[in-house]
């Protein structure tokens, strides 16, 4: 009787280790992240907004998947409107901003073309959205730990680490989807651009070669006119 008493008690000391193990996995904030993919028109600019906190951080990575040039005119302004960065018709870009309480403006600007309009893919990361926590809170909860050999601490050292991994590997995904999104995009206008100068020089080469058979036949007539 002694022995299953002792093993009740293990597995009930065990059993809310684990439970307060997920209460402290819920308590800990994560890094949001979004992806969105829109259509420029030709002569447009378009601007988006998000609302961050004090001492958190926002990263925004952007990529023309289509459009002549594949280039964008874009610019980050602070929630006092002042402007943080700006990039001059280019295909891709990456930036990061420490922020403050506030919304933070960010534009896509395609005036400078007329005639074509882009197919436009962004990224934002937001990190540190929760400051208000205590990263200490979590160990309130923590009970019994002395029980075992490894702290709690390095268990949850391990679960964030893996975690900041996985969340890197996502990224890299959507970034190599992005990347093939544009690749695919541009090989198939060139595979048009081929198609239609193919059809050109083919109507062209039919044109000529009437044009010299026509000739030669005219070479060869005679045109003075027979006398009975």
């Amino acid at each position: 009787m002694q022995v299953v008493r002792a093993l009740t008690c293990i597995l009930a000391v065990f059993a809310a280790l684990v439970s307060d193990t997920f209460v402290v996995l819920a308590a800990f904030s994560q890094s949001m992240d979004s992806d969105f993919t829109f259509t420029l028109p030709a002569g447009r600019k378009e601007c988006f907004f998000q609302t961050m906190k004090k001492d958190a951080s926002l990263e925004i990575e952007y990529q023309v998947l289509d459009g002549a040039g594949l280039d964008v005119d874009f610019e980050i302004s602070s929630p006092s409107g002042a402007l943080l960065y700006h990039d001059y018709r280019k295909s891709d870009g990456v930036h990061t901003v420490e922020t403050e309480d506030g919304d933070y403006m960010f534009c896509f600007d395609n005036t400078f073309s007329k005639v074509s309009e882009k197919i436009i893919f962004f990224e934002l990361i937001l990190d540190n959205m929760d400051p208000d926590e205590d990263p200490d809170d979590w160990k309130e909860y923590v009970h019994g730990t002395d029980m075992l050999d490894m702290k709690l601490e390095d268990i949850m050292d391990t679960i964030n680490s893996v975690k900041s991994r996985l969340g890197k590997s996502v990224q890299i995904q959507t970034l190599l989807r992005a990347f093939e999104a544009r690749d695919r995009n541009l090989q198939e206008s060139n595979n048009d651009r081929v198609n239609f100068w193919s059809v050109v020089n083919l109507v062209v080469m039919m044109v000529v070669s009437g044009l010299q058979v026509y000739l030669v036949r005219s070479l060869f007539e005679d045109k003075r006119k027979m006398r009975t």
